[in-house]
């Protein structure tokens, strides 16, 4: 039988530096390293965009626990996420690679790394391949939310969402095409037009808004609009929306072939995108509370953030403006994921994860980018779209299904990194290390991606029926169970246990082969 690992750890005392060797691999192609420091970093915090996408879902929090759980919500969302990308840049640092979790779960593993990596690897693509349908539709959702506001008589439909998803998609499309060229000053406008349009809309309502009280923006706790009458279980479905705007910093992972210097710039890089955000994303949703004006006009309204610049500025001009300065930065957002997701199939195919892998292997030779990659990504973006036309009740539930699987697939590698740190046979390590507090910021991330996953899948209105009933978790629990299948039928014998550029001593470990 070919041999399909590629895995090997070597020899090496605890202290002993991490070496660095360059795997030969056959057949495979090269991405030209143009991505600079700025251009990398602001590549993630516009995907991020964590005070915008906070703002545009504020409708989850308002209508289930309140100003209390969207606060104090980022507080806790902003200490859990950055303690899952602390662990992340450290395993970052070892083995910077475009397939991120997969690999590394396959790497960590201390038996079964290829079943491991191939399940871990499904998960995540999957997971990738839904956010641009989900970015897209917030996108299309609060343009029909502008047109209704300048026109009360268009009454949105779900043929106008799908359209207007569509033409996202295009302009996505033709971004990405020629993201090598434009990559480098397009993220550093991305970057200045997330500071300055915080700052800006910080100015508008802070100036012209009437204030809450502060008991009204730190205490209080809304229930019973959603059927669910407990204080503490509506706090807990309000968060959401906090909790998972801060996520998918695993994309910077995926451009880490196009990035100068990864080993050395990614994890600084990854943790300073993530801080930032937090500290915009709370400074601004604190003023937004406090600025809220009328509360159940508020919540009536098809934007909510549209409703609240209009009470705040009193025209109908500056508050489209505000709101279009959040869109913008989300439309930036939108075409990093759709550059990042295709990245990752390309990566997990170049692996032979996916069915028919050779045929989106190729790197165009003129674009240097994954073509066929970047094409299934767009047409799995636009297949979700269609289910618009029938319910956009069915888009919320597929989006859930992403969110679910890209929470879960940080659990695993730093759940399997953590096994080895507490055995003594840890990695050797990179550039960045955690040391002593390796092993507590691992257990804090693993309770926090376990607890979002597991309210990610929990129904957010009362009573529950087949129509609002939230089927992330079933559907994951389904897509887990194809995966297997796929795994037996024919992945372990397609399946390339991946390592990527860097091999990775293990500590205190005799040699071992993993075939």
């Amino acid at each position: 039988m070919e041999e399909k690992s590629h895995v090997v750890t070597e020899v090496a005392g605890p202290t002993s530096q991490c070496d660095v060797t360059v795997e030969s691999r056959s057949n495979e192609q090269q991405f030209e390293r143009y991505i600079s420091l700025a251009g990398f970093y602001n590549f993630g915090m516009c995907l991020q965009c964590g005070w915008e996408a906070t703002s545009i879902g504020l409708i989850l929090p308002l209508l289930n626990g309140g100003p209390a759980a969207l606060v104090w919500g980022v507080l806790i969302s902003g200490a859990g996420h950055l303690f899952t990308v602390f662990s992340l840049a450290e395993m970052a640092s070892m083995d910077p690679t475009v397939g991120a979790q997969y690999r590394w779960s396959a790497r960590f593993a201390r038996s079964n790394p290829e079943f491991w990596g191939f399940v871990q690897g499904w998960v995540t693509t999957f997971a990738w391949l839904v956010q641009p349908a989900a970015w897209t539709s917030y996108l299309a959702y609060q343009t029909q939310a502008l047109i209704s506001f300048h026109n009360p008589e268009f009454i949105a439909s779900g043929w106008h969402t799908t359209l207007i998803m569509w033409a996202y998609i295009s302009a996505a499309v033709v971004c990405n095409l020629y993201l090598r060229r434009i990559l480098n000053v397009f993220e550093t406008i991305g970057g200045i037009c997330h500071v300055l349009f915080w700052v800006t809309c910080i100015i508008v309502l802070t100036t012209l808004a009437n204030r809450s009280s502060p008991t009204f923006v730190f205490t209080k706790v809304t229930t019973g609009l959603t059927g669910w009458n407990n204080p503490g279980l509506c706090f807990q479905i309000g968060l959401m929306n906090q909790l998972l705007g801060l996520a998918g910093y695993d994309s910077m992972l995926h451009m880490v072939d196009e990035t100068k210097k990864p080993r050395e710039r990614v994890p600084p890089s990854m943790i300073v995108a993530v801080a930032s955000n937090v500290v915009m994303t709370f400074s601004y949703v604190l003023v937004l509370m406090f600025c809220i004006g009328d509360e159940e006009a508020v919540m009536a309204a098809p934007s909510p953030l549209l409703e609240i610049y209009y009470q705040a500025t009193k025209s109908k001009a500056a508050s489209t403006i505000c709101l279009f300065m959040h869109m913008l930065v989300l439309t930036t957002g939108s075409f990093n994921t759709i550059a990042s997701t295709s990245r990752l199939v390309w990566a997990f195919a170049r692996d032979r994860g996916l069915p028919n892998s050779a045929f989106f292997t190729p790197v165009h030779p003129t674009l240097q980018i994954p073509l066929r990659s970047l094409g299934l990504t767009i047409v799995i973006a636009v297949i979700l779209s269609l289910v618009n036309l029938g319910s956009s009740v069915a888009l919320s539930q597929l989006i859930s299904i992403g969110t679910i699987g890209l929470i879960g697939s940080y659990f695993f590698p730093v759940f399997l990194i953590l096994k080895r740190k507490i055995a003594g046979q840890h990695p050797n390590y990179g550039p960045f290390r955690l040391g002593r507090w390796g092993i507590p910021v691992n257990l804090c991330s693993l309770c926090f991606t376990a607890y979002v996953t597991f309210w990610a899948a929990f129904p957010s209105t009362s009573p529950i029926t087949s129509d609002n009933m939230n089927y992330g978790g079933p559907v994951f629990i389904g897509l887990l169970t194809l995966c297997i299948g796929d795994w037996f039928r024919s992945g372990k014998k397609r399946f390339v246990v991946p390592t990527g550029k860097y091999a990775i001593e293990m500590a205190g470990q005799e040699e071992v082969e993993m075939k």
